[in-house]
């Protein structure tokens, strides 16, 4: 997908959003809508957006009316659904639109929204087109705070994918996650359709001037104080990014709905060995772990003395 001529950011945003997902997806979406009192949408994302597949976990985040009410948020939870004999596996954020909104544009502590929804998200449900508006609209602020600082962290000349891949690199080091070396290059290299012409357009709502170079590269004309003062919001993200995430992982242990479930299955998947759900190990599954991590030890090995 390349930059048309006349096209903005809002009319490539809501293109984006309004792709195809499959007729499970969207099942399940309607599903997830319907038991959310208030719900305006529910975004699909990740892997199996761009692929299809129904295996793995499906990711949605389901944008809510009103105020939001957790002050950690978002929420999750982890549903298990059986859809004509094949289980779907989903795990849900939960979120109120208008903090949604807040934060894709960069006006909270946090580095997780806009820069995972500058990359691909598609409608699974919508309650109607005032919502979708709304919702895509928030997107495009995403673009636009990760554009505004993917130009002031990167070279004074490059391509967009310089930008791109500086404007990464930084936000996976500010949060409290291990990726692969290389992980900014494979989500430009999958998604190279949707970053084809996106930070141009993002840079222009944003309303900050570049030169486009004959060969491709672009110069952003930001002025020093312009810069600095991006630098310096991002300055005050990236120190609370990691305690912020913590408190994060720190909520989820707690109010992780289905927390039990989502791991015995990834446990399984990993290791070829089941577990077995009580309703104590459901009730508390942070205590629960270490016994159940001596249990598939203790299977492990016992497969190994037999193999």
């Amino acid at each position: 997908m390349t930059e048309l001529s006349g096209e903005t950011l809002e009319t490539r945003v809501r293109k984006a959003l309004d792709r195809p997902v499959v007729v499970e997806v969207r099942a399940f979406a309607d599903r997830l809508a319907h038991a959310t009192p208030g719900t305006a949408a529910v975004l699909f994302y990740g892997s199996n957006l761009r692929t299809g597949s129904l295996e793995g976990v499906l990711d949605f985040y389901v944008l809510t009316d009103g105020p939001q009410v957790e002050k950690i948020w978002p929420r999750v939870s982890y549903h298990e659904w059986e859809r004509e004999g094949v289980v779907l596996r989903a795990k849900v954020a939960t979120m109120a639109l208008e903090t949604f909104r807040a934060a894709a544009a960069g006006e909270l502590v946090d580095t997780t929204i806009w820069a995972r929804f500058v990359q691909p998200s598609g409608f699974a449900w919508q309650r109607d087109a005032a919502a979708a508006g709304q919702v895509a609209q928030a997107v495009s602020g995403a673009a636009r705070t990760a554009s505004r600082l993917a130009v002031a962290l990167g070279p004074e000349q490059g391509t967009p994918e310089d930008y791109w891949r500086a404007l990464f690199r930084a936000t996976y080091a500010a949060e409290f996650r291990v990726e692969k070396a290389g992980r900014e290059d494979s989500i430009l290299s999958v998604n190279r359709d949707h970053f084809d012409g996106l930070l141009p357009l993002a840079l222009k709502a944003d309303g900050i001037a570049f030169i486009r170079e004959a060969d491709g590269t672009i110069r952003p004309q930001v002025p020093s104080a312009a810069r600095q003062k991006t630098l310096g919001w991002w300055a005050h993200r990236r120190r609370m990014g990691k305690p912020y995430n913590v408190l994060r992982l720190l909520k989820a242990s707690t109010t992780f709905e289905g927390a039990a479930r989502y791991a015995a299955w990834k446990i399984e998947r990993h290791t070829g060995i089941p577990v077995r759900l009580t309703p104590w190990r459901e009730r508390h599954p942070v205590l629960a772990a270490p016994g159940v991590l001596w249990q598939v030890w203790r299977a492990k090995k016992a497969r190994e003395r037999m193999a």
